[in-house]
Parts: structure tokens; C-alpha cells; sequence
């Protein structure tokens, strides 16, 4: 019986980490764009940096992921273009005096659909 307690509350620990995934990242689309976008910590310090990339051939973005590598509470928005243009602006805010590292993948669709 207290093993039974035991691993019930080991199940219930669980991660708290802001991950952002908007549009189509799985069906008929092609990773176009794949980067790791990581900043330090500054003691005190909430970390705000931006990330912008356009695609060279204005083909339209189907889907964006971003995948917090940190698990940490850190945020990240959109803030300009994203699915449906050919650009993507994203903004990306750290806890207090904890850095950022965002797995970020940007998706088009696949030629010939």
C-alpha cells in the first residue's frame, strides 16, 4: 500500500513550461527554418529578446513551433506576421534571473499540395 502512495505522487510531479505550437507542424508541410535561440541568465533580470526571420521565397508559413529546451516559465509570443504571411516576429520573455533556449522550428507547405 505505501508503495501504491508512493508512485501515485511521483506520477503527479509534473513540468510547467510555456511551449508554443500554432498552426500545421505535422501534415504535408516542410520544416523550412530550424534554429536554437538561447540567452544566459542575468541575476535579477527578466530576459525579453526578439527573433524575426522572413522566408526569402514569400512562400506563406503553415506553422510555428517553439519548444522551451529550459523547462522553465518563460514565455513566448507572436508579435508580427506568423501563419498565413511569410514572416514571423516572435517575442520571448524569461522568468527572473533564468536565461531562455527555445528549440524554434518554422513550417511551409510542401511543394506539389
Amino acid at each position: 500500500m505505501k508503495l501504491l502512495v508512493f508512485l501515485c505522487l511521483v506520477v503527479i510531479i509534473c513540468v510547467n513550461c510555456e511551449h508554443l505550437i500554432v498552426g500545421n507542424v505535422a501534415n504535408r508541410v516542410t520544416l523550412a527554418h530550424h534554429t536554437t535561440a538561447s540567452y544566459r541568465a542575468i541575476p535579477f533580470v527578466k530576459r525579453v529578446k526578439y527573433y524575426f526571420y522572413s522566408i526569402p521565397d514569400n512562400k506563406l508559413i503553415q506553422g510555428i513551433q517553439a519548444l522551451d529546451n529550459l523547462h522553465s516559465k518563460a514565455s513566448m509570443n507572436i508579435t508580427a506576421g506568423g501563419v498565413g504571411y511569410s514572416y514571423v516576429n516572435l517575442r520571448m520573455k524569461s522568468e527572473r534571473g533564468s536565461g531562455l533556449e527555445y528549440d524554434i522550428g518554422i513550417y511551409v507547405k510542401q511543394d506539389g499540395w
